[in-house]
């Protein structure tokens, strides 16, 4: 049985001070929840102070990028060992708007997922297609792209490690979701593809959320899906009540 994962991606929202005070809230209203993994990925000017406000709770901590070199003339970005020394154990990675607005392509996020796998990171890797592309029959090539480009050449052990999230761009921050059925096609896609690359054990452990306008109100349909293994929150996780009650209601249908 796959472990839910919710994830909270705070993008460029939150003074440290706001992201301190979230995190403390969070930590208070989280503290009894077992049944699933919590994951919060606040702005890189947060991660230090934030991960002392979680230290000793139940909520792990992620970054929302990293650059692939180990140090060197790259003014503006940030390692992976700075991540992990500021209290990060997770990074997103190919996130649709480092793709799309930043023009990361595949390769780049490839030498990023590998480098975040050799200093110990658990890399939160996104996948997804544009309206376009599925409206023109090529969401599984997209797909099968973006998989292929990530997990070539990596051991079946070091895939284990890694936990996928689709996310459609046309849901993201649009207020439009995929339907249950729509993101448990896509899912079931993705799982079968690691099936067919790998095993049959490895496509039944990895871990595969779903990330595009999630909402307490539509969290528990998309977690009633068999290949739905949790979600990655954008707006609704800058807040606390919306991102308890998204907890709360995966557990519900978990249960």
């Amino acid at each position: 049985m796959r472990r839910l994962l919710i994830a909270g991606n705070w993008k460029m929202h939150k003074s440290v001070d706001e992201s301190v005070e979230l995190a403390g809230i969070l930590k208070s209203s989280l503290i009894d929840i077992v049944e699933l993994d919590i994951l919060i990925c606040p702005t890189y000017t947060a991660l230090h102070p934030v991960a002392n406000i979680l230290k000793g709770s139940n909520i792990a901590l992620g970054a929302q990028n990293m650059h692939q070199e180990d140090s060197g003339a790259f003014t503006g970005e940030i390692s992976a060992d700075m991540l992990i020394s500021a209290g990060a154990s997770h990074v997103i990675l190919g996130h649709s708007e480092r793709r799309h607005v930043f023009g990361e392509t595949d390769q780049t996020i490839s030498l990023k997922l590998k480098k975040a796998l050799d200093k110990g990171l658990t890399p939160v890797f996104c996948i997804g297609e544009l309206l376009e592309e599925r409206e023109s029959g090529k969401m599984d090539q997209v797909l099968i792209r973006q998989l292929s480009s990530a997990y070539e050449g990596l051991t079946k052990a070091q895939a284990l490690k890694t936990i996928v999230a689709y996310e459609p761009v046309w849901a993201i921050g649009t207020g439009v979701t995929a339907t249950p059925d729509q993101a448990q096609s896509a899912h079931a896609f993705v799982r079968n593809w690691f099936r067919k690359t790998f095993d049959v054990d490895l496509a039944e452990r990895i871990r595969i959320l779903y990330g595009g306008s999630v909402k307490p109100g539509n969290i528990a349909d998309l977690e009633e899906k068999p290949d739905v293994d949790g979600g990655l929150i954008g707006g609704a996780s800058l807040k606390a009540d919306s991102f308890t009650q998204i907890i709360e209601n995966a557990i519900k249908k978990e249960v």
